[in-house]
């Protein structure tokens, strides 16, 4: 997306390329999403910590998500442009895992705005397999009740342990789907469409499917120390 920054407030804010940016590609790809803008974000040191450390993991990148200003947001749902990334301009929705720090408790609209600007639904309930993981952390996730409806699991306490633990799940997870994957590739049509008419699915595994891989990682989330993941 080209876009002429100049017509809107500090548009510094929006460019990304900064001193010691992070430009890494990998498999598993984190939006460390600030649910306030760039200036307050940038100058909380547990964002940059959790950044350097995703970054120095072999299997994953962090990229930074920052909540624009009135004049911004209003040019993107003008155009009807995602929130995207500073460092890939990489959409929101485009991320295998999406974490929020929640700060102070007026900063929950924000979050919500920040995932409705993404073009990713609200309600975790609503949420399958192709959108991206949900979580969120900081001082307020001692209280995890009131964004339930919103997030996937809280990280209760410090998060720079819990992180690393979150991707090695999430790694272990994705390589399984994989090899699921190739293991069933390429099966004959005629004997694939047969087997359908014989066999057809159920509606409830129809309309279940795609929360399904969501609900395997979510449990075994559930069993890290500091995961709280809402029932």
């Amino acid at each position: 997306m080209s876009v002429n920054l100049a017509r809107f407030n500090k548009p510094s804010r929006y460019i990304g390329n900064e001193i010691n940016v992070s430009r890494k590609i990998a498999d598993i790809k984190v939006a460390l999403c600030f649910p306030d803008t760039y200036e307050i974000g940038m100058s909380h040191l547990g964002l940059k910590i959790l950044y350097s450390i995703i970054n120095n993991m072999p299997s994953a990148s962090a990229e930074r998500v920052f909540a624009p200003w009135v004049d911004y947001e209003a040019f993107l749902r003008e155009k009807h442009h995602p929130l995207s990334s500073l460092e890939y301009s990489r959409p929101l929705k485009e991320f295998d895992i999406i974490g929020f720090t929640l700060q102070y408790e007026l900063s929950y609209t924000n979050v919500l705005n920040m995932l409705d600007l993404g073009g990713i639904p609200l309600k975790s309930q609503d949420r399958g397999d192709t959108y991206p993981l949900i979580i969120a952390g900081g001082p307020c996730a001692v209280n995890p009740l009131p964004m339930a409806p919103f997030i996937d699991a809280f990280v209760i306490g410090d998060g720079e342990e819990a992180i690393k633990d979150i991707i090695e799940v999430y790694d272990n997870f994705k390589l399984k789907i994989v090899n699921c994957k190739l293991k069933n590739a390429k099966p004959d049509s005629t004997q694939k469409s047969e087997h359908r008419a014989q066999n057809p699915e159920p509606r409830s595994q129809i309309t279940d499917h795609r929360s399904r891989n969501k609900e395997i990682i979510l449990k075994a989330l559930s069993k890290l120390e500091g995961v709280y993941v809402p029932t």
